[in-house]
């Protein structure tokens, strides 16, 4: 039982580690200003993701209504 809990507390101590890891990859495309490149993608992409969902919503309802 110690060693399960130890374990976990060993992971997760490790985890925090990485999380608060210098990221030396985003900090270079934010002095060159490629970030902004990668948000206006994951943005685009979101967008797209969310419009798709708002129209397979429509059709659903749409032939829900024409079952009834």
């Amino acid at each position: 039982m110690t060693r399960k809990i130890f374990a976990i507390l060993a992971l997760l101590l490790a985890s925090v580690q990485g999380a608060f890891a210098e990221t030396e990859m985003a900090d270079k495309m934010r002095a060159e200003g490629k970030i902004y490149v990668v948000v206006v993608v994951l943005a685009t992409i979101f967008a797209g993701i969310f419009s798709y969902l708002i129209y397979l919503d429509r059709k659903i309802t749409r032939l829900e209504k024409e079952k009834q």
